[in-house]
């Protein structure tokens, strides 16, 4: 098959979240599988910095840009993956996030911007841009592509098309002026399309006129169809359920691996878990936190919000401070949970450790160095902290939501019994419920053997990407199977409009 797998950040080209891995990861692993795919994204100056060499493929005019677009051609750093980037100066070479401006706001053209990917997006995979390729199936990731599956709706023979929602409350909101000057067709100004309270909801491009929908964990494709995660979209999202379905995202080992992993001072794995106990001590030394290695050591690294739950953390530091524990924390995020943060690391500097930054190296130290890694999100589409946390021999403690529930198994009684627990899971999302599952970490960390036995489950299990990546091309294989000569449009009833892959 070809495909062409469309993001608006990769790694290592440029990264701000978890899509960012995906996109880096899922397309060098399918590629591995022997299917043709290419990989398309913003020329973002950091993205045309790390891609080594690039040569002009195309020029494309397209509406919106003052000049042709350029299409650049290189390949996906430590990959065989062919690399597009979309070379529009205008809208992509400025300072900043590829999203917000240094100042941490989002850019004020961010619609026009990412509607011009889209249509390079376009371009490319209706093999109109010279390349004398055409995908069989166009895969689009979160709201900076949902433009892509509207658009190639509008086109009597295309590609397949998936969507895949990486985080729903990310939706690319804008108002009716920004619809307007985009030029889209005006009967997509309705409830049923693109309008969403009086907005344009890029996301909503994707969820209405994608083939198929997918999300980062089959428990999360299930809790969006809900009022409590479906971020007011639960509606759409149920009366496409036979369309939707999930796939857990898995974990590069090349990468994330404590065995073989550079930015640690010691290596270690399952068959010599030894060495962990000397990145504790380095991970204490670099938090400034006294090197006691009776105390249990809990770590976390994220963004500081409160869909994190770092605020519950911050509700029971009184508690936790009662009890033989060290914590160290490594994240930026809100300013005011920031500061409340710093203020405890300042009162308390021989039991808890703050970090406001972001560090790659740092992140690894910790996932090494730590006892237990804490994650107790309100929501958490996938997360791969915890899976990083298992191979690093680091049980999680975490919310039973999500990517989270898909991949940690609560370590009960039973669960020990069968040498099949990997960590700690509650349910609430709330501070007494958070401090139940630590006291249990606590409890067990004080059996040496059983402690042991919670780690090399966790280290042997495999969330590598070839497993999620088998499950992709099962359904790219599906999707382009049933592709038709003429494909009918959103709102029609056709044999080609019945694709069903069960959560």
């Amino acid at each position: 098959m070809n495909i062409l797998f469309a993001a608006s950040e990769a790694h290592p080209l440029v990264k701000t979240g978890g899509l960012a891995d995906v996109a880096g990861s899922l397309p060098r692993a399918i590629r591995n599988s022997r299917q043709e795919i290419r990989l398309i994204l913003p020329a973002y100056p950091p993205a045309i910095k790390h891609a080594g060499r690039l040569k002009v493929v195309a020029e494309l005019p397209l509406p919106g840009a003052a000049a042709p677009v350029r299409l650049l051609q290189g390949q996906l750093p430590h990959s065989r993956v062919t690399l597009y980037l979309v070379d529009a100066p205008a809208y992509f070479d400025r300072p900043g996030g590829p999203y917000s401006t240094p100042e941490g706001n989002d850019w004020p053209d961010n619609a026009e911007r990412f509607a011009l990917f889209a249509r390079a997006v376009c371009r490319v995979a209706l093999n109109r841009a010279g390349l004398a390729w055409q995908p069989d199936v166009v895969h689009c990731n979160d709201w900076q592509t949902g433009l892509v599956p509207a658009l190639l709706s509008l086109e009597a023979t295309r590609p397949a098309t998936l969507f895949t929602i990486h985080n729903l409350a990310y939706q690319g909101l804008f108002d009716h002026d920004r619809f307007r000057s985009l030029q889209l067709p005006e009967d997509w100004w309705s409830m049923e399309k693109l309008e969403y309270h009086q907005q344009l909801s890029f996301i909503k491009g994707g969820l209405v006129f994608a083939d198929h929908i997918t999300t980062v964990s089959p428990t999360y494709a299930r809790e969006i169809r809900t009022p409590q995660f479906g971020c007011g979209l639960e509606g759409l999202l149920e009366h496409r359920r036979q369309h939707l379905s999930g796939i857990l995202n898995g974990v590069d080992y090349r990468v994330w691996n404590p065995g073989q992993d550079a930015l640690l001072p010691y290596t270690y794995n399952a068959h010599r878990p030894a060495a962990k106990q000397n990145n504790k001590a380095e991970l204490q030394k670099a938090f400034g936190l006294p090197v006691q290695s009776e105390r249990m050591l809990f770590g976390h690294v994220g963004r500081l919000v409160e869909q994190k739950g770092i605020d519950l953390i911050l509700q029971l530091l009184p508690e936790l401070l009662q009890r033989r524990l060290q914590l160290v924390i490594l994240g930026t995020g809100q300013p005011a949970l920031e500061e409340a943060l710093r203020a405890a690391g300042r009162k308390h500097p021989d039991r808890i450790g703050i970090r406001i930054d972001y560090d790659e190296a740092l992140a690894h130290l910790v996932e090494a160095g730590a006892d237990s890694f804490l994650m107790p999100s309100r929501f958490e589409p996938c997360g791969l902290n915890q899976l990083y946390s298992l191979r690093y021999g680091t049980p999680p403690i975490v919310r039973r939501t999500g990517g989270l529930a898909d991949s940690v198994v609560d370590a009960s009684e039973e669960a020990l019994a069968r040498h099949t627990a990997s960590g700690f899971v509650f349910t609430d999302a709330s501070a007494a419920d958070l401090l139940q599952a630590i006291d249990r970490a606590l409890a067990l960390y004080a059996r040496p053997a059983a402690w042991k036995q919670l780690m090399l489950t966790g280290m042997r299990a495999d969330f590598s990407w070839t497993r999620s990546a088998a499950a992709y091309i099962d359904l790219y294989t599906r999707l382009s199977d049933l592709r038709p000569v003429a494909r009918t449009r959103p709102g029609k009833t056709s044999s080609t409009d019945t694709l069903t892959v069960s959560n």
